[in-house]
């Protein structure tokens, strides 16, 4: 959003301040009639405050696709306030309407004068986009002819020349641009600069294309950034982002060229507004975040407005992706983790009684109840659904269950590595020999002894489970090892499977993704962990549940 001085909010009339403010917000959310409505008096009325109102109004007729009204707006505004501050802000949008239309020389001029250092980023995405929408070879040649100084002109007309001709005049044409111009090298954005609230939509026609833009929406803090510490807080999102970085380039070795850029975006309802109004955000396809839960809001409104691909890539409640068409969960919810787990209960045969334990934070109480309520749907009988805490002595007190009174199975979700082993050591006091199903959240793989898991039926519900002799997962962790000189971790094994599977898929497709009924992973596909299954919904289905065989865990689901 432009920020206003705060030497000329004091001059203004707080109620026009707070009409302004009001119908800025409308145009964020989406509510752009209002908005203009609430835009007309201020523009009429010729204060500080008329040449801000016109633009966003602007904004508004943009965002609605009535470029011509934009186009009218603008062209007011810059005829009444010719030395505005922010002129190149509204040459930009002019420009970008102008090219909507089709009116290509009108546009190429307007976009020189928006042609500042602060805005060249955004005006070469702008550029690039509209020229590579030219499918007329002769067109774009007469236009390169009368621009022969456009650098993004001569760029997408050797693009051009290399799709569609073999005549040897054209290709020596392209090798003289080539040589002239170089070719456009795609290198991660930074955080979004100066605002300017306009989104330049490219129309999804459902066909795929020759590159995908990535936003990549995490809390980096950069600003707090240490590059000699390695235990910082949000380390996750840094191995997140690596992962992805090294599905950048497994992507180009198959052809599908992605753009990454990156954006620090905390928990800031401000910054996302920010962003999403900057034209840098303009070519968007693909969105990974952000973390958190407003800004996430706004976020997932953008992409469905406006025909993009979403990704929570760590979260995993149902409630992000509910009537949300275009936004997924990579990791699989609460809901699909206790479906899938019963499913599996079922394959077992064991009586259809249940005890349901869980540890003490809120997402143990949430799957656990979750659970419960899909057994009683089965026609389960829950004999016990129980907070259990401290040592095997302890929860061993707090259970009815014994070998008398013995459920058909065992349900267990904490979020504590210590849990784990003292429910089992509790059940073995109980004389309760029925199978467990566990999170694996409840065990330190590294502290435990081989018997906590033999000693009974155990199985464990492992949504990062990597199997290390897998070719993929091998491959990758000693690529990763000779780039980085670390073991990945399993947020970066995640950020590259989730990069590799939803570019593959944008390739494969195009946007927006409709057809889910065969969105998953095909037999024989490279992923380092279990990989996706959207075939019924927008959230992962695959939850790998594991048992210890043979000295390691096997994914036996």
């Amino acid at each position: 959003m432009l920020l206003i001085q705060a030497d000329l909010w004091a001059q203004l009339n707080p109620e026009a301040e707070r009409r302004y403010r009001a119908a800025v917000k409308m145009v964020q959310l989406g509510e752009y009639e209002k908005a203009k409505t609430e835009l007309q008096p201020i523009m009429q009325r010729g204060t500080a405050l008329s040449p801000f109102a016109y633009y966003h109004h602007a904004i508004a007729s943009f965002r609605q696709r009535n470029f011509g009204a934009t186009v009218l707006t603008i062209r007011q505004l810059l005829d009444k306030f010719p030395d505005w501050r922010k002129k190149e802000d509204a040459n930009y949008l002019l420009a970008a309407a102008l090219f909507e239309t089709g009116k290509l020389d009108e546009a190429i001029q307007t976009v020189r004068r928006a042609n500042t250092p602060e805005l060249r980023t955004d005006v070469d995405q702008l550029e690039r986009y509209f020229y590579s929408q030219i499918t007329d070879l002769n067109r774009l040649k007469v236009l390169q002819r009368q621009y022969p100084d456009n650098r993004n002109l001569g760029l997408a007309l050797v693009e051009l020349i290399q799709q569609k001709s073999t005549d040897k005049n054209d290709l020596e044409l392209s090798d003289r641009l080539s040589n002239r111009f170089g070719v456009p090298a795609p290198t991660p954005g930074q955080s979004a600069g100066p605002a300017a609230p306009v989104r330049t939509t490219p129309t999804r026609t459902g066909k795929a294309k020759g590159y995908y833009n990535v936003a990549v929406l995490f809390p980096f803090r950069v600003d707090g950034f240490d590059a000699e510490k390695r235990l910082r807080a949000n380390q996750y999102v840094y191995d997140l982002y690596d992962g992805m970085k090294m599905a950048k380039a497994k992507l180009q070795s198959e052809g599908v060229t992605v753009n990454l850029f990156a954006y620090d975006i905390d928990n800031s309802e401000d910054k996302t507004l920010e962003l999403l109004n900057n034209p840098t955000f303009a070519q968007t396809d693909l969105v990974f975040g952000p973390l958190y839960a407003e800004p996430n809001r706004l976020v997932r409104d953008f992409t469905n407005q406006n025909g993009l691909v979403l990704v929570n890539p760590i979260a995993t409640s149902s409630d992000l992706v509910t009537n949300q068409p275009s936004a997924f969960l990579a990791q699989a919810s609460l809901n699909q983790q206790a479906e899938q787990a019963l499913a599996f209960v079922k394959s077992l045969g064991v009586p259809k009684k249940v005890a349901i334990y869980y540890g003490a934070s809120r997402r143990d109480s949430t799957l656990a109840a979750t659970y419960q309520a899909d057994a009683k749907k089965a026609g389960y009988q829950v004999m016990e659904f129980r907070k259990l805490t401290g040592n095997g002595v302890a929860m061993a007190a707090g259970m009815t269950v014994s070998d008398v009174n013995k459920p058909g199975h065992v349900f267990f979700v904490s979020s504590n590595d210590e849990d784990g082993p003292n429910l089992s050591d509790a059940l073995s006091r109980r004389k309760v020999s029925s199978p467990l199903l566990a999170t694996a959240s409840a065990f330190d793989f590294y502290k435990s002894s081989s018997s906590v898991f033999s000693r009974r039926e155990t199985y464990l519900i492992y949504p990062e489970f990597i199997d290390p002799d897998r070719p993929a997962a091998e491959e990758f962790q000693k690529k990763y090892l000779a780039e980085r000189n670390i073991i990945p971790s399993v947020y970066a094994c995640q950020g590259y499977d989730q990069l590799l599977f939803f570019g593959r898929q944008i390739a494969r497709r195009g946007l927006p993704l409709k057809n889910w009924a065969t969105l998953r992973t095909e037999s024989g596909e490279d992923y380092v962990m279990s990989g996706f299954d959207y075939t019924r919904n927008n959230e992962n289905q695959i939850v790998p549940i594991v048992k210890y065989v043979g000295g390691r865990f096997t994914k036996i689901n």
